[in-house]
């Protein structure tokens, strides 16, 4: 699979994690989800769902790293490191391993010498003398040999690997769904594969993390340069939203996007990547989970023979140590772009299993849905709204509470913040009916029962919650939730939705644009699912690569079924929209094939 297939596929994945970041998993009886656990010499932990009654096994890992745990200099490099993990093994990906790893090291020497005079450059902007350090207009004519030399080689390179193998390795042998995502807190890889192919899978990922070769380092870090372009500075209101959470967060490394900055993405080494791999990706930091067909027996010794060989980390990788400072007064953020007036309002909140997420998450449902009273005030009563949402985000480090309205018609922000103002109030100060409270209960739980019918979906919460920093958060969740009262729900909307724990931003048409016209089946999506979904259909409706449109064809075939239902609708809207770009691109061929 290509990485912009993956890019393509990777919509789908986010919606899957959103899902179980919005709706945790229960036990399919309320009780105990059974779960077997155990864990190798060298730290890395197993968890066990087996399911007799399947003929595949899912299964997937997670490396317990995300942006949060970068630094200035090097923020994108953890989802960097989602894209080079497909890259290849000594014994995948390419044709001969010794050239190999010499025309690495040779492209390391030139890059070192690049950066030198990169750094050059960088001087000479900060003195004004230039107007982009990176700008090709610019380089000097020492910079372009070098380039050239470098080039020959990547070049060289190109000949020797056997593209994509790791995914054909997998989907020759049936395996599907096979995917990745990074977020500010874990990076997580899965797949499914039959039965009577686990072993491969065990041989497989164990190779890739004990002899990982990262090859076309470079290229790749310009690539998801590229996706970094396309997925925020392109978008109307992206690199708005970046900024917004670098306002946000006034301390935190939560500031940074997880894509990374321009600056480190052009500057990140491989020496560097290198360090960060050996520290992060060293099995104690790791936890894998399978579900399916198999016998644990099997899984253990397997696990064993393929993962135990690979030597735990020199040193435990360090803990993220930057707390968010208070906020002492409100932030507010103005901004013109083509887009529809909106609103995105933030609170600091908690992190994962605090105490008060339980009672966070109950107050989002609350106001959440088409029965909830951000619906019900906001789009049926006021018709100031196209759209509206509330969510608790509790992440491993620090948490955060958001609000998103849409206007409508002629309503304006200011029209969405008071109506917002005016929720909050009631929350904070009448008494909530216990029907509704119990109605809001009964949805969660009867929500998060019927995703556990899917093996995939369970697979990727226990990695997800596993990344969060307890896996068991699937069966503890549950008791935690029902026992929230009205009282709660009320404490909580008095402790942290205060106007100097928030930040606003409002976002305003600009003069003489118009709104992108969104596809009535992305209306209900959440503003930012909603904006990747219409960038992947532009990329869709642009691309001339028909096998790579094919691949992205069956890859959402194949997964799309895991979506929850209200995504079904965006999910079949790619779905048509690849259809049709195929459908374009033969039409094209026959027509030349004919004409010759």
């Amino acid at each position: 699979m290509t990485t912009r297939t993956r890019v393509i596929l990777g919509v789908v994945a986010s919606f899957l994690v959103l899902a179980g970041a919005l709706a945790p998993a229960v036990a399919e009886t309320s009780a105990n989800l059974p779960v077997e656990t155990f864990t190798l010499d060298n730290g890395m932990t197993f968890l066990l769902v087996p399911k007799p009654e399947l003929t595949t096994v899912t299964a997937g890992w997670v490396a317990h790293v995300g942006s949060a745990n970068e630094r200035p200099g090097i923020t994108g490099i953890s989802h960097l490191f989602e894209h080079m993990m497909f890259k290849g093994t000594h014994v995948i990906g390419t044709r001969n391993i010794e050239r190999d790893l010499e025309i690495i090291a040779e492209q390391e020497r030139i890059q070192q010498q690049i950066r030198k005079l990169t750094e050059e450059q960088k001087a000479r902007w900060r003195k004004g003398e230039i107007d982009d350090p990176f700008a090709a207009e610019n380089r000097t004519p020492e910079l372009e040999e070098l380039q050239k030399k470098f080039d020959a080689l990547a070049e060289e390179q190109a000949s020797l690997m056997v593209k994509n193998e790791f995914d054909k390795i997998y989907t020759g042998e049936g395996g599907s769904r096979m995917n990745a995502f990074t977020n500010r807190d874990m990076t997580v890889y899965f797949i499914t594969v039959p039965a009577n192919k686990l072993e491969l899978w065990f041989w497989m990922e164990s190779d890739r993390l004990a002899h990982p070769v990262f090859r076309e380092f470079y290229t790749e870090r310009d690539v998801v340069h590229e996706e970094r372009r396309l997925r925020t500075e392109s978008t109307p209101t992206g690199k708005y939203q970046e900024q917004f959470e670098a306002m946000f967060w006034e301390s935190h490394p939560y500031s940074w996007p997880v894509v990374g900055w321009p600056s480190d993405l052009r500057a990140i080494s491989k020496q560097q990547a290198d360090d960060y791999y050996d520290t992060y990706y060293a099995p104690n930091n790791l936890t894998a989970a399978v579900v399916g067909n198999f016998d644990p027996k099997e899984v253990k010794r397997l696990a064993q023979e393929y993962f135990g060989t690979i030597p735990r980390g020199s040193q435990d990788p360090p803990q993220v140590v930057t707390m968010e400072m208070e906020q002492l007064a409100e932030k507010q953020m103005i901004a013109e772009c083509d887009c529809q007036p909106q609103v995105e309002i933030l609170y600091h909140t908690v992190p994962f299993q605090h105490r008060d997420s339980y009672a966070l998450d109950v107050l989002a449902e609350l106001l959440n849905g088409r029965t909830g009273r951000l619906y019900k005030s906001m789009i049926l009563d006021q018709k100031i709204a196209s759209s509206a949402s509330a969510s608790q985000q509790s992440g491993k480090w620090e948490g955060s509470f958001s609000f998103y309205g849409e206007t409508k018609g002629e309503a304006t922000p200011e029209a969405l913040v008071k109506a917002w103002n005016e929720q909050i109030a009631r929350l904070q100060d009448e008494p909530i009916p216990d029907e509704e409270l119990q109605k809001v209960k009964n949805q969660i739980l009867a929500s998060s029962y019927r995703r556990l019918s899917s093996p995939f979906f369970l697979m990727l919460q226990l990695l997800y919650f596993d990344g969060l920093g307890d896996w068991q958060y699937v069966n503890t969740w549950t008791d935690k939730t029902l026992a929230v009262t009205a009282e709660d729900v009320k404490r909580v909307a008095n402790e942290y939705f205060k106007a100097e724990n928030r930040a606003v931003a409002r976002y305003y048409r600009k003069a003489g644009t118009k709104a992108e016209e969104v596809p009535p089946e992305l209306a209900d999506l959440p503003a930012p699912m909603r904006q990747s979904m219409l960038n992947q259909i532009k990329q869709v409706r642009a691309s001339t690569d028909l096998e790579r449109l094919e691949k992205g064809l069956e890859g959402l075939q194949q997964q799309k079924q895991q979506v929850p239902p209200q995504f079904k609708a965006a999910l079949e809207l790619m779905e048509k929209t690849l259809r049709q770009r195929i459908e374009e691109l033969k039409s094209g061929e026959q027509t030349a094939e004919g004409g010759e």
